[in-house]
């Protein structure tokens, strides 16, 4: 049996501004830095076997963190980085639905029809995605992997895990730290638990965000 945690990476200011991050390397906020310390301790008593983050520092500062409780390497992979939002990179939620009305309304409604405007559509991500997994957990077999990214590429990945269409992006909510575990047993994959957040309690003044 192969396990497999998805972290999502800690807090940052444009999380908690609500402005589209993407490719922008935005680094963790004082609270997002104290949750990836609490998800290391949190995940301290587990055997893991590799971690692999996206390049992107607020990943790589939270699996670092996972991994420095164990001695561990983290593995930073090009594949895991977060969705390309292209021009809505850098914009708050308000200006998207201002600058565009009618595309941000097709991405809350048919998200798997959407391209970014100059950027990634949901199924390229899943291309990248899903072929890494998937040859990660051959290469790994017995054993346990930590991947730390962003939520459009955990969702992507859930998604496809499940045998869900990426239509089903909105059905499930994944907030920053959020973890989601997965058990593949033969040709099997089982989801054991999703958006656990519940180490967080100590950090937790606002109720955690999906965005």
């Amino acid at each position: 049996m192969t396990a497999i945690i998805l972290a999502r990476h800690g807090e940052t200011d444009w999380n908690a501004g609500e402005i589209f991050r993407g490719r922008v390397d935005v680094p963790l906020n004082d609270n997002g830095l104290r949750q990836a310390g609490l998800l290391g301790k949190y995940l301290s008593g587990e055997k893991i076997d590799i971690i692999y983050s996206s390049p992107l520092q607020r990943a790589v500062k939270t699996a670092q963190a996972v991994a420095a409780r164990r001695r561990l390497t983290v593995s930073v992979v090009e594949n895991l980085n977060d969705v390309d939002c292209g021009d809505w990179q850098g914009l708050l939620v308000r200006e998207v639905k201002e600058k565009f009305p009618e595309l941000y309304q097709d991405y809350l409604d048919t998200p798997e029809q959407v391209r970014f405007p100059g950027g990634e559509t949901l199924e390229e991500v899943r291309s990248r995605v899903m072929p890494f997994v998937e040859d990660a957990v051959m290469r790994c077999g017995e054993g346990t992997i930590v991947l730390v990214s962003h939520r459009v590429v955990h969702k992507v990945l859930i998604c496809a895990l499940l045998g869900l269409g990426n239509s089903s992006f909105w059905n499930f909510r994944l907030d920053t730290g959020g973890i989601t575990r997965f058990e593949f047993n033969g040709d099997r994959v089982v989801i054991i638990s999703h958006n656990d957040n519940s180490y967080l309690r100590p950090v937790r003044s606002l109720p955690p965000a999906d965005f």
